[in-house]
């Protein structure tokens, strides 16, 4: 038996982001530059830019060395924002 999701296109779940505090870790490491990081975890900067920016997330395995090079868990690095989308209920009062 299929689940059924509703309409094309629509997600069977809510939207999910997600932010992370990498600046803010780098300022806390002794002020670790983007390019020390970036070096650290075998990226480039310019990757490192997008992560801080939030326009790119990285593969679950990016994540946990990224996390490993801070010397914290993935959740102290990573946290899901989840947009859950408004319900479709009429303007009536109960």
């Amino acid at each position: 038996m299929e689940a059924s999701y509703g309409a094309i296109g629509e997600s069977p779940v809510p939207k999910v982001q997600i932010s992370n505090r990498i600046r803010e870790l780098r300022f806390t490491a002794g002020e670790l530059t983007q390019q020390a990081l970036a070096d650290r975890v075998g990226i480039t900067r310019q990757t490192v830019i997008a992560l801080e920016q939030g326009k790119y997330y990285p593969s679950l395995e990016l994540a946990f060395v990224i996390a490993e090079a801070f010397g914290v868990g993935i959740e102290d690095v990573f946290q899901p924002q989840i947009n859950s989308r408004p319900s479709k209920r009429s303007g009536r009062a109960s």
